[in-house]
Order: C-alpha cells, then sequence, then structure tokens
C-alpha cells in the first residue's frame, strides 16, 4: 500500500490544507501569531504520519505516530484559540472540529496496526460479566475534543468555545 492510499494520511492532508485557506484570509497579526502556530501543527501531523511510513523498523514507524498525535493535540489548542479568538467561523471551527475527532480515532488505530501481531489473546470475558470496554480502559487517549466539554444544547463537544 503506497503513503497516498491511507486515509489517516489523506484526512491529515485535507485538514492542514483547509487550516492553510482559512489563515491566509487572516490579518497580519492573527497570521503571525495564531495562524503560523495553527498551520504548522496542522501540516505536521501529516508530515510525521510519512515520516513514520517512510521508516524501516516499526519501533520508529510507531514514534513518529506518537508525533503526529501530539501534533494533532497541538491543532486542537490553536484551533480554539482561533475561535476563542473570534479569527475562525462557526461553520469551519465545527467541521474542523469533528473531522479531527474522526482523525484521532483513525490515527489511534492506525498506531496500533504498526508492528507485529499479538500471537494470542486471551478469550473475552463473557457478556455482562464486566464494565463496558471505553477508550481509556483499552489504554486510549481521550478524543482532542472531547465530549465531556460539551454543553447540554449544543451538537458539538466543545462547551466553552461557542
Amino acid at each position: 500500500m503506497r503513503l497516498e492510499e491511507l486515509d489517516v494520511y489523506r484526512m491529515a492532508m485535507d485538514i492542514g490544507e483547509r487550516a492553510w485557506k482559512i489563515v491566509a484570509g487572516w490579518r497580519f497579526f492573527a497570521k503571525d501569531t495564531v495562524g503560523r502556530q495553527l498551520v504548522k501543527a496542522a501540516d505536521s501531523v501529516a508530515a510525521n504520519i510519512s515520516e513514520g511510513y517512510g521508516r524501516f523498523h516499526y519501533r520508529e514507524s510507531r514514534h513518529f505516530g506518537y508525533y503526529a498525535r501530539g501534533s494533532l493535540y497541538e491543532t486542537v489548542t490553536w484551533l480554539r484559540k482561533a475561535h476563542r479568538r473570534e479569527l475562525l467561523a462557526a461553520d469551519d471551527y465545527a467541521t474542523l472540529r469533528d473531522d479531527i475527532n474522526t482523525l484521532a480515532k483513525k490515527l489511534n488505530r492506525y498506531i496500533s496496526s504498526i508492528g507485529p501481531v499479538p500471537a494470542v489473546q486471551e478469550a473475552p470475558a463473557p457478556y455482562g460479566s464486566q464494565e463496558p470496554e471505553t477508550a481509556q480502559t483499552r489504554g486510549e487517549p481521550p478524543l482532542p475534543f472531547a465530549d465531556t466539554d460539551a454543553p447540554a444544547n449544543d451538537n458539538g463537544p466543545i462547551a466553552n468555545d461557542q
């Protein structure tokens, strides 16, 4: 499979390009401060996925996947700042928020898929014998835009950023 065929890479590229187009229309000060950081963080997600993809050893590949995830979380911070400073239209923010949450899930699955396959897995516990599995019980980090931030009257997962 080629790099360009990976959904996680294509989605990261798309988010970076959308961030670029949004920031390009900002005034100089906003572009030079928040905008520059937002574009660098968003572009870094795809760049780290591609760098990891090109590495020979799976441990190096996985390591760059972790860098990509860190850059995705940094992108969230700059998006929140842009939204709070009213640099970003509400619909652009909502769309990017949803796409970043989707990308985070795909990126976590991609990172988990790198490396050798475990030889044996334990049989699952009988139905109803344990708590339902969540991202935290599987050891996955929470989504960048966690649902716990959502107010009762909002359709999106951010409360104070509306």
